[in-house]
């Protein structure tokens, strides 16, 4: 029986407060059966909109190439050629880079990714603050997202019962722009895509994205954000912004129920709740953009799952994505915070501190894309 618990969200000053389901079988029924989009006795989440923005603190710099340590998979020749392919687009020496041999399959077991935790504590030291893991596969460690598990370690325990909530982090809506100096966390990134052109494509559009936003004059970008009809995905809209410009930043951000999105310019951020979206090819992405589904199975990155992967959002032109790897049910903090995701990124941070910062338990969720994209001008 599906039942709904109160959850909170403690942004430090203010702390938010929504109703969210957890239910008993998740957002994918048992019995192997298609994600139903309204199922029996689930609770939806508050239908109204806010009206309000939240309050992010001010971050005091953003990570750059210096910051950042490249990890490749010898044994993945996917891994090899992009990573040396970002390792010379972003100017990386040669200490910052860990070359390892890793299986290439979807998971890894406790004992493989301790060996890797292992490899990077002993070849980076302190000056390294985040990772970029240069391949698609693996991408779970167990239950546990690779991401999550180097991040906060891996949680077996949380195997036995994938919806209950799960570690929160200490890097959730942070004001540190040092997560391994100033929290002991190194966040870290795939560089994932369906192939080697893509990924190409994936980390140019990353080093294009600099500075190119926000700029005196320059035509507004959107952020669009969709409650769809699914109830127990669209468990985020009580957290989408209110509508309209974000005064002096050049985003103008757009909140509607509607099914999906289309023929869409200049689109900067996108964030619904769908098993699949559709119509992503008539989307007109800028260098830079962020887009998630909230849906079971994203983080697969395998395609095996019946939902459709994150790697799809890539594939469509965006440059950094996340999805979780095992049903993580609809709590909305495994999930990004609209309005944190949003409002971390336009104030300067990169692609992988906007996302990291605005998941509050990301043990299941892996993240995908260029981490070192930062359209934004430091404000």
């Amino acid at each position: 029986m599906a039942k709904s618990a109160t959850a909170y969200w403690d942004f430090g000053l203010m702390r938010v407060v929504a109703v969210v389901i957890a239910a008993a079988c998740g957002l994918v029924p048992s019995h192997g059966a298609e994600p139903a989009s309204t199922p029996p006795a689930v609770r939806p989440a508050n239908p109204a909109f806010r009206t309000g923005w939240v309050s992010v603190p001010r971050s005091p710099g953003r990570l750059t190439a210096r910051d950042i340590g490249l990890v490749i998979n010898t044994s993945d020749p996917y891994s090899v050629e992009v990573g040396e392919f970002y390792a010379k687009a972003r100017g990386l020496q040669p200490q910052q880079v860990l070359r390892v041999a890793l299986p290439v399959r979807p998971t890894l077991t406790a004992d493989e990714l301790e060996a890797l935790r292992r490899a990077i504590d002993s070849h980076f030291d302190a000056r390294t603050q985040a990772l970029a893991l240069a391949w698609t596969e693996p991408y779970a460690v167990g239950c546990n997202s690779i991401t999550g598990a180097l991040a906060l370690g891996y949680d077996a325990s949380l195997c036995a019962q994938t919806c209950a909530p799960s570690k929160p982090s200490p890097y959730f809506n942070a004001r540190s722009a040092r997560p391994y100096t100033d929290l002991n966390l190194r966040p870290s990134m795939l560089l994932a895509a369906k192939d080697v052109a893509g990924a190409k494509a994936l980390i140019e559009r990353g080093v294009e994205a600099d500075h190119s936003l926000g700029l005196r004059g320059a035509p507004p970008v959107h952020a669009w954000f969709l409650a769809t009809p699914d109830r127990a995905r669209s468990s985020r809209a009580a957290f989408f912004p209110p509508p309209g410009p974000a005064r002096d930043l050049g985003v103008v951000v757009h909140v509607e129920r509607a099914t999906t999105l289309h023929d869409v310019d200049r689109l900067l951020l996108y964030e619904t709740g769908a098993a699949s979206v559709e119509r992503l090819d008539t989307l007109r992405w800028v260098p830079g953009a962020l887009a998630d589904h909230l849906t079971s199975f994203g983080g697969q990155l395998d395609g095996k799952s019946g939902q459709m992967s994150a790697l799809e959002w890539i594939a469509s032109g965006a440059t950094a994505s996340y999805g979780t790897v095992s049903e993580p049910c609809s709590h909305p903090q495994k999930f990004p915070h609209p309005q944190v995701l949003l409002l971390h990124y336009l104030q300067g941070s990169t692609a992988i501190e906007a996302y990291w910062k605005s998941v509050a338990w990301p043990q299941q969720g892996v993240f995908i894309g260029e981490p070192l994209a930062a359209p934004f001008p430091k404000r």
